[in-house]
């Protein structure tokens, strides 16, 4: 089943999303993910002039020998940018084998080993009764598990807290994304943070009790001694993991946040091949895989990293925030349903725009998220629609401390 065009899609409906569309000679079409947030035009020309003349002719049922020549014979191995273009490759194959075997993806990967898909939801607020109404409205749209994020008191912004103000206009959801000429400037105070936040969870839990699932991004904005701090201090509050807590490319720094805290650590996001996890994983220095498929090169990579997780009880945290396309949400819950060390699933919703352009089959109910069953991963891209919302630049903030150094945002 020879491959017979591969087109790049660039739109911006609601925000910017690269999408692979990857077409057979039998006429099948299968789509896949390359959003890089703030770099998707990266992405977009390693896909279109060096990746698209490459797949024309192969056979698109060969997924493996496809994932390992794009990543050989580069010459120049993983980062962002390459992996990203893999995984689209990737999925879109995929989309297209389980297209051809007339089931939906999850079947070809083994089947379901669970009946849904626990996700959580991302509440946050300015003050403790703005996060409350946020708590609340989350669990009354389904959601049984929550992210808390809350400003903190002498900092103006304050990552994942949807209620502050953007420059650059209305957010339909928390994304920090702001199309505007040049990165918007915040600030940062380590030492407030720290004293603060575990005064949040103390009433958190006393107003929702006890058994809500909550979880806590820290960003990568500590130290890892920070990190250990925070993570004890957190630990009366039961959290079901606290995410990137450290900058996590120093692996050996999580010996230090695991000899403090018996508080579950998330990591991986920014994360984007399995040699990124080597030491993380055979260490047991963290409890979950936050990588995204659509950052990681793919379902092949992430089957792969998740199964060589599972030999030391690490379970997934697959990253889906709305700086992921439905193709890679999709793609991510195939395999959620399929792997046996599945942990909780990161699920922000898309807003009205990308929903018409990209139409999608999952189903979110009772705390749970379902990939649906149509052939293929369940996604298909309008592609009238999304002609009509061009490529707008957009570019994520970036942190300064009071002195002016800039920091991890």
């Amino acid at each position: 089943m020879k491959i017979v065009a591969a087109d790049v899609i660039v739109s911006s409906p609601d925000r910017n999303f690269v999408t692979l569309k990857i077409t057979t000679e039998d006429g099948l079409t299968g789509l896949g993910d390359g959003t890089l947030n703030g770099r998707e035009l990266s992405v977009a020309s390693y896909l279109r002039d060096h990746v698209a003349p490459l797949l024309v002719g192969r056979d698109a049922h060969n997924i493996e020998d496809a994932w390992q020549f794009l990543y050989r014979s580069a010459y120049w191995r993983r980062g962002p940018v390459t992996m990203a273009a893999i995984a689209a490759v990737d999925v879109a194959l995929w989309d297209i084998k389980a297209k051809a075997a007339g089931m939906p993806l999850y079947q070809l990967l083994g089947g379901a080993s669970r009946t849904g898909i626990m996700a959580y939801g991302h509440a946050s607020g300015r003050d403790l009764p703005e996060l409350f109404d946020s708590i609340r409205a989350h669990l009354d749209e389904g959601f049984r598990s929550i992210r808390v994020q809350t400003s903190v008191p002498g900092i103006n912004a304050v990552y994942g807290v949807a209620a502050q103000p953007s420059s650059g206009g209305k957010r339909y959801d928390y994304e920090p994304a702001q199309r505007i000429p040049l990165p918007a400037e915040e600030d940062w105070d380590t030492r407030a943070y720290l004293r603060h936040l575990p005064g949040v969870f103390e009433a958190v839990r006393a107003e929702f009790g006890p058994e809500l699932p909550l979880l806590h991004d820290g960003h990568h904005r500590m130290t890892p001694i920070q990190a250990a701090r925070l993570g004890k201090s957190l630990e009366p509050y039961d959290l079901f993991w606290l995410e990137d807590c450290t900058p996590a490319e120093n692996q050996e720094a999580l010996r230090l946040v695991r000899q403090h805290t018996t508080t579950p650590l998330a990591i991986g996001e920014i994360f984007n091949t399995v040699w990124d996890y080597q030491t993380l994983i055979r260490e047991q220095l963290i409890d979950y895989v936050r990588s995204a498929v659509t950052h990681t090169g793919g379902i092949t990579a992430m089957r792969k990293l998740l199964d060589f997780a599972a030999q030391y009880q690490i379970k997934s945290g697959i990253h889906g925030p709305t700086d992921i396309s439905p193709v890679g949400m999709a793609a991510a819950l195939h395999l959620d349903l399929a792997i046996h060390n599945f942990g909780i699933q990161e699920y922000m919703r898309h807003g009205e725009l990308t929903n018409e352009v990209f139409r999608q089959s999952f189903t979110f109910a009772d705390g749970y998220l379902h990939p649906g069953d149509q052939p293929g991963i369940g996604v298909e891209l309008d592609e009238e629609a999304a002609a009509r919302f061009p490529y707008q630049p957009a570019y994520l903030p970036y942190n300064r401390l009071k002195d002016g150094t800039v920091h991890d945002w």
